[in-house]
């Protein structure tokens, strides 16, 4: 947010530097982010001076050049080359000096120099209107007044502000600060605090009156609770054309276009005291009524960027007899509004709701300086005022007189806060104890009324424009921040625990996980928690019910909390395939949310997603697709790094993977994965394989702190490894194999391995072949011949008998 200090100068007399200042603002609360130097002119005029022509005779080598001498003021006149037609003796002119540096309209600098044209040494330029800034006129040079001095500085002819633009990095908060008056409310309190005795100064509308009661408009507020109050009033016989320089420089000053006297007006007092206000054409109302209501959805508004909108059923509307006007607090429409033809208008200043203004123009994508006001909360008690101050402004600048008594739509006050004060709680939370005059000073400075005082505390009215001040805490941070951090005294001596915390700490297992996923070639992503309502009707598992609905949502496409990962996870690879980035691995740790109908509960989970190759393409490397096995090598890796190794696994039951896996331990269910099914890859957009995986971080957290890990010698006696080749039925599983050499060897099986798999020809029907290594050991002695083919001798017959295997 811009502010002009000279602006700010207008409501409170300080001879400040605009540095001094704007550290007071920081240390308020008003962040100063920056401040930039504003001239109307660009240049300042700096280098110009007033000259008269002492001799104009025709240049010898060009027909529209005139070669002139012009005194400056100097022991001699200067030498100027000039092409204007209008460039004689005797006139009072603006020279441009050599070294002097002027700016085309599209604010490039360029700089004077001595030159010759057509032979002829030139000294300076004389100017015309737009080569100086200070109109668009290009037909001949300025011709001054006669009676101004030889040798004056034009800056000092001309009306040239000089200002100091403070940018504010504005928090949400701060409603009550979005204005001049409002950023000189604070730093009066400030200035108070600092000793400095200031008075606030605002303008007066003692002047306001009613001329004629010629043009009555009427008002009918059908909504009373998206327009708590409205104010209007009728303004006849103005005359709409540009603003006097004054207004146009204030508002340039903090980066507005002037358009006209009207609007101008209209955006000057937004500024000024943070109100805003629309002017409508007062012939362009049908029926001379003004009714605020919202309309049917589906309906047709063509608002001001000449945009024709669909209107929903929540929007409030400014509308007349006929049709809608303006879309309340946000956008006003294209053919209501204030033209060069425009002689009567009517005057809008109103109180909306800041929730119904925020989910319009979020609804519409609009973000205009109303609309940004009025969705952080305005101060409603000061709707009449700021109609006054304008109508006062229009009648001095436009013309034209006051037709009617001011239309004042207010049923329910709003009322101010009542907050009480503890000296005790102030004192615990500064962390020091303030005087109690000094607090009642600082408050008073902040307009916050002091209702009673007691020994215990304070209590206390604060202003309905302070809609961020309604709890004690909130009062004590207003004292803090107008006292000053800085003056909060530190002890000498600083006092910390160290506190014990366990190697299971959900932050620490997520950085160990972390790292080694991302020494894996894995990316960290963070999406957001707010999703679209939509993604519940891809999976089953999901129940629209359940979503946590936003009250306030930002689109129609973050509405509710997501319920899974996976869909905020697969716009992430949607988007990376979209830029031609193919080979992905993405993982992130997150939370999942759901409504149920007695309470709310969120879930941690960790998300894995896999989609192309492995592995970058290399000339030395063959390129291998990322498939079902690496993301389970990948699955078992993570669960085994966190000690949990006795994994039961089923076929997962998630309803959005294909071909998976879930496994467990006991009844506690840590992770589904496997390929996510093309139906919900076809709603992203992508064609190609998407491998997920889906931790459910609770539960792993759970299973990792009831893990014991247990040490053990390295072994000193060498292991064996045996190989089988089994002819099997198709339906037999390695984990069938796997069960069952465990049972027959429970004490010396070290390890079972699947290590090739064939089918094809030169087998049965029906028939595959597995590759099997068994790797045996024993942690005392040596194993001895005898001892290894015994086992294997039970193992392929326990194979034979329970499966029907043969060795091939």
């Amino acid at each position: 947010m811009k502010i002009s200090y000279n602006w700010l100068k207008q409501f409170i007399k300080i001879d400040w530097d605009a540095e001094k200042t704007g550290e007071l603002l920081t240390d308020l609360g008003l962040e100063i982010e920056g401040i930039e130097q504003y001239e109307s002119v660009k240049g300042g005029l700096k280098g110009i001076v007033v000259g008269e022509v002492l001799t104009c005779e025709q240049h010898p080598n060009a027909d529209r050049l005139k070669i002139t001498t012009v005194n400056i003021g100097d022991d001699a006149p200067l030498q100027i080359v000039c092409g204007a037609p209008n460039v004689a003796k005797g006139q009072k002119v603006p020279v441009a000096t050599i070294g002097t540096t002027l700016y085309t309209a599209e604010g490039e600098a360029w700089k004077i120099k001595k030159g010759k044209i057509r032979g002829e040494e030139s000294h300076g330029m004389i100017c015309a209107e737009d080569e100086l800034g200070l109109g668009e006129s290009h037909d001949g040079i300025m011709v001054l007044d006669p009676k101004i001095k030889v040798g004056t500085a034009a800056a000092e002819i001309f009306n040239i502000e000089n200002d100091e633009v403070f940018e504010i990095g504005l928090t949400p908060n701060r409603a009550d600060a979005m204005s001049h008056y409002g950023v000189a409310r604070d730093l009066k309190a400030g200035l108070l605090q600092k000793e400095v005795p200031i008075e606030l100064i605002t303008p007066s509308v003692m002047s306001y009156h009613v001329d004629t009661r010629s043009l009555k408009i009427d008002v009918d507020v059908q909504d009373k609770e998206k327009c708590p109050r409205y104010c209007g009033v009728t303004i006849s016989g103005v005359k709409v054309e540009a603003s006097p320089s004054w207004l146009q420089n204030r508002l340039k000053s903090i980066g507005l276009s002037p358009i006209n006297n009207i609007v101008d007006i209209t955006n000057y007092v937004l500024h000024e005291l943070g109100q805003p206000l629309h002017a409508f054409d007062a012939n362009k109302i049908s029926n001379n009524k003004v009714i605020v209501k919202t309309c049917k959805a589906g309906t047709k508004f063509t608002t001001l960027d000449e945009v024709v909108r669909e209107l929903h059923e929540d929007d409030l509307m400014i509308c007349d007899g006929e049709k809608p006007m303006c879309i309340a607090g946000v956008f006003g429409g294209i053919d209501s509004g204030v033209t060069e033809g425009t002689t009567n208008i009517f005057l809008e200043s109103a109180y909306f709701d800041p929730v119904s203004v925020r989910k319009t123009a979020k609804r519409h994508g609009l973000n205009t300086d109303a609309s940004f006001r009025f969705e952080r909360g305005i101060d409603p008690n000061i709707t009449e005022y700021a109609l006054k101050r304008a109508a006062l402004l229009i009648t001095e600048i436009a013309g034209g007189e006051i037709t009617s008594d001011i239309s004042d739509s207010y049923p329910n006050k709003i009322n101010d806060f009542q907050v009480r004060l503890s000296f005790e709680n102030a004192a615990k939370l500064i962390g020091e104890e303030i005087p109690r005059e000094t607090i009642k000073s600082i408050l008073t400075s902040l307009e916050i009324k002091v209702n009673n005082v007691t020994e215990a505390g304070l209590g206390l009215t604060v202003p309905a424009y302070r809609n961020d001040v309604q709890r004690e805490a909130d009062i004590i941070e207003e004292i803090l921040r107008v006292y000053g951090y800085n003056n909060v005294g530190t002890t000498e001596k600083l006092n910390a625990s160290i506190s014990n915390s366990s190697r299971f700490e959900d932050y620490k297992l997520q950085n160990v996980i972390g790292n080694q996923l991302v020494s894996q070639g894995f990316y960290e992503i963070m999406a957001n928690s707010l999703t679209s309502p939509k993604y519940a009707e891809l999976s089953g598992d999901l129940n629209e019910d359940h979503n946590v609905k936003m009250l306030n949502p930002l689109s129609n496409d973050l509405e509710v909390m997501r319920q899974s990962l996976l869909f905020s996870g697969l716009e992430a690879v949607s988007h990376n395939i979209n830029r031609k980035r193919n080979d992905l691995k993405l993982f992130e740790f997150g939370k999942t949310y759901h409504q149920f109908s007695d309470n709310r509960e969120e879930h941690k989970h960790l998300s894995l997603f896999g989609s192309g190759n492995k592995n970058e393409e290399r000339w030395n490397t063959p390129s291998s697709p990322s498939d079902f096995f690496y993301l389970k090598g990948t699955v078992e890796a993570i669960l085994q790094r966190l000690g949990l190794n006795r994994l039961k696994s089923a076929p997962t039951k998630s309803d959005v993977i294909s071909e998976g896996m879930s496994l467990s331990i006991g009844k506690k269910r840590l992770v589904d994965f496997g390929l996510v099914k093309k139906s919900v890859l076809k709603h992203f957009g992508i064609s190609q394989h998407v491998l997920f995986a889906d931790f459910n971080w609770d539960n792993v957290l759970e299973m990792a702190q009831h893990n014991k890990i247990k040490y053990a010698a390295i072994p000193k006696y060498p292991a064996v490894r045996r190989d089988f080749a089994l002819l099997l039925d198709n339906s037999v599983t390695f984990e069938d194999i796997h069960t069952i050499a465990n049972q027959t060897e429970k004490q010396l099986l070290k390890n079972v391995n699947l290590f090739d798999v064939y089918e094809g020809k030169n087998l049965p029907s029906g028939k595959k072949s597995y590759a099997v290594s068994f790797t045996l050991q024993d942690e005392n002695k040596t194993l001895t011949d005898k001892q290894i083919d015994k086992i294997m001798n039970k193992l392929q017959a326990n194979f034979e008998n329970k499966l029907g295997a043969e060795l091939r």
